[in-house]
């Protein structure tokens, strides 16, 4: 099974300092959002970064770009376009379910909704949205989520369409309707995996290779007016598209047009200013600006045009656990003891974006979050009771350890957590050492057993809102790669935990996969095999004439499909 750690979504101008929290979304809005009277308008889109690294829903990671490819491209799952936690949740797209499951989840059904059509106006079918898969394994479209090579039976070494237009055996599409998966392990998070752009139609006719994100052929409720990659893209309706046969996509604006390159800075002041087109602006990839987050006590009118979220994410101390002086948990707990969870907070941006982490799992339901502190140390932590553990040890005189952290001092993982975390570990005789590493090779250093650091600041966020993603890659021990991409970087390796791993994987009811999922985080948890450190929140800026703009727990950033602009 391969497991790929998605990129942060905390993008944008980091504080040294704490600030007040604000809600966001359509309460925020002076004017109350009628979801059947929003059509209109154009809405602006002022990024940090493009649509996507591609525009092939073969080539993009999960649903990435910001949102946008959601516009376009329509999946057999997607998720629930609603604020706070029912945002994290799976609804039917092209299906009419979220798939029929066999007895123990190694076949999932699908059926097609009636109506299904292309921008073009062709029928959209099972054996497009299979050939839009297929297209995911070829060499030439590089970039996908890779869980069906490993999930989907015998299917490892299929080399795309181009070079085997027989397609994938473990994929069947009895009719035009109905599309059916065979894997070769149980996957109750099958649902989840189906929300990925990987899962789009795409028309074999239409089909142009490489230069397909050109102009890729539209299943959503826009289409792609034009496209200068790193720079503009402007969306259009789709005329073959309507609410009838998308119950979850709103589509208000008649028209979307991204500008792409800008400084952080400049658009939080266009979005806070909010004169001309920027009235009808949002961002999905820039967080508060220190200047717009120091007025939000004083400046109720902004405060009003803050949406926050909670993507999951957490970020941690990282070291072997089989290596001295980790391979002893007195050690460990000592370490979990001395940390100022306060002071990491603040250096990570503060109590806006970042709060306390004491479970491995981040604070939202869906992935079975249950509450729990093993090493209690307080907001600050307890130097004496770590103390007290060194000096069990072995240690009586202190310790002296290496801490790695990416060199990006905009970084969650950078120089001012890692400076933080140095000063709280002094105060218990644990002296450590700073590490820089450029932000390019640090995750390859990081991830390979033979180059990784004595001890990181890491971060793990998952593809989406379950437990497996954020606990299977990283505590799984078979999940453990010795020749590099290894997320396991504690070397955690316990059989009890595997086969509980296995067990919840045969879950297909969500609720009762997180109940266990949680359980078993907190059994992980006891031992102790990592200092958790933040989960992190996400605060952005939207245009005074938007509405019902919130940000997604699933994604962290604006659910586009669901905003107005009137």
């Amino acid at each position: 099974m391969t497991w790929r750690r998605p990129s942060l979504l905390v993008a944008g101008v980091l504080l040294a300092g704490t600030a007040t929290a604000c809600g966001g979304g359509s309460q925020n809005t002076a004017t109350a959002f009628d979801p059947n009277n929003c059509q209109g308008g154009t809405l602006e889109i002022l990024n940090q970064n493009d649509a996507g690294s591609h525009l092939d829903p073969a080539r993009l990671y999960t649903s990435g770009g910001g949102n946008i490819p959601s516009l376009l491209f329509r999946t057999l799952t997607t998720r629930a376009r609603k604020a706070g936690a029912d945002g994290a949740k799976v609804a039917p797209d092209l299906a009419t379910d979220t798939g029929e499951p066999n007895a123990d989840a190694t076949v999932w059904t699908y059926h097609l909704r009636d109506g299904l059509k292309f921008e073009d106006g062709t029928p959209i079918t099972a054996a497009d949205v299979k050939y839009g898969i297929e297209r995911g394994f070829a060499a030439e479209l590089p970039g996908g989520a890779p869980y069906l090579h490993d999930w989907l039976v015998n299917a490892q070494n299929y080399p795309g369409p181009y070079k085997d237009p027989n397609g994938i055996a473990a994929i069947e599409t009895p009719d035009a309707k109905t599309i059916v998966f065979h894997l070769n392990s149980p996957h109750g998070d099958f649902p989840y995996l189906a929300t990925a752009t990987q899962f789009a139609p795409v028309p074999k006719a239409k089909d142009t290779g490489a230069d397909y994100e050109k102009h890729p052929v539209s299943s959503g409720p826009y289409k792609i007016e034009s496209y200068d990659k790193g720079k503009s893209v402007v969306l259009v309706r789709n005329t073959n598209w309507s609410r009838e046969v998308d119950p979850n996509r709103l589509a208000c604006p008649d028209r979307i047009e991204g500008t792409y390159g800008l400084d952080p800075a400049v658009i939080n002041q266009r979005l806070s200013t909010g004169t001309g087109k920027d009235a009808d602006a949002v961002t999905t990839d820039t967080d508060l600006g220190p200047s717009e987050l120091a007025q939000l006590d004083g400046n109720p009118d902004l405060a009003k045009r803050v949406a926050k979220g909670g993507f999951p994410y957490t970020f941690y101390l990282a070291f072997d656990n089989t290596k001295a002086p980790f391979d002893n948990i007195k050690v460990r707990q000592a370490f979990n003891y001395a940390i100022d969870r306060t002071s990491v907070v603040n250096a990570a941006g503060g109590s806006s974006l970042a709060y306390p982490a004491t479970t491995f799992l981040p604070n939202n339901k869906n992935m079975g979050y249950q509450a729990f502190d093993f090493f209690p140390a307080g907001a600050s932590g307890d130097p004496a009771k770590a103390k007290q553990l060194l000096a069990e040890a072995g240690f009586p005189n202190g310790i002296t350890v290496t801490l790695a952290h990416r060199s990006d001092d905009a970084e969650q993982d950078g120089p001012k957590v890692a400076t933080a975390v140095q000063d709280a570990y002094k105060k218990a005789g644990i002296t450590v050492k700073l590490q820089s590493i450029d932000s390019d090779s640090y995750g390859t250093t990081v991830d390979n057993p033979a180059t990784q650091p004595q001890m990181a600041v890491q971060g793990w966020g998952a593809d989406w809102p379950s437990g497996g993603p954020f606990i299977i890659p990283i505590f799984d021990g078979r999940q453990y790669l010795a020749g590099g991409g290894n997320f396991n970087t504690s070397h955690f390796n316990d059989p009890k935990v595997n086969a509980e791993i296995d067990e919840i994987n045969k879950i297909t009811d969500p609720a009762q996969a997180a109940q266990r999922w949680g359980q078993l985080d907190a059994e992980i948890s006891k031992q102790a095999p990592n200092v958790l450190l933040f989960h992190t929140t996400q605060l952005r800026l939207f245009g005074k004439n938007v509405r019902n703009a919130f940000v997604s727990d699933w994604t962290g950033v604006y659910d586009l499909s669901q905003v107005s602009v009137k």
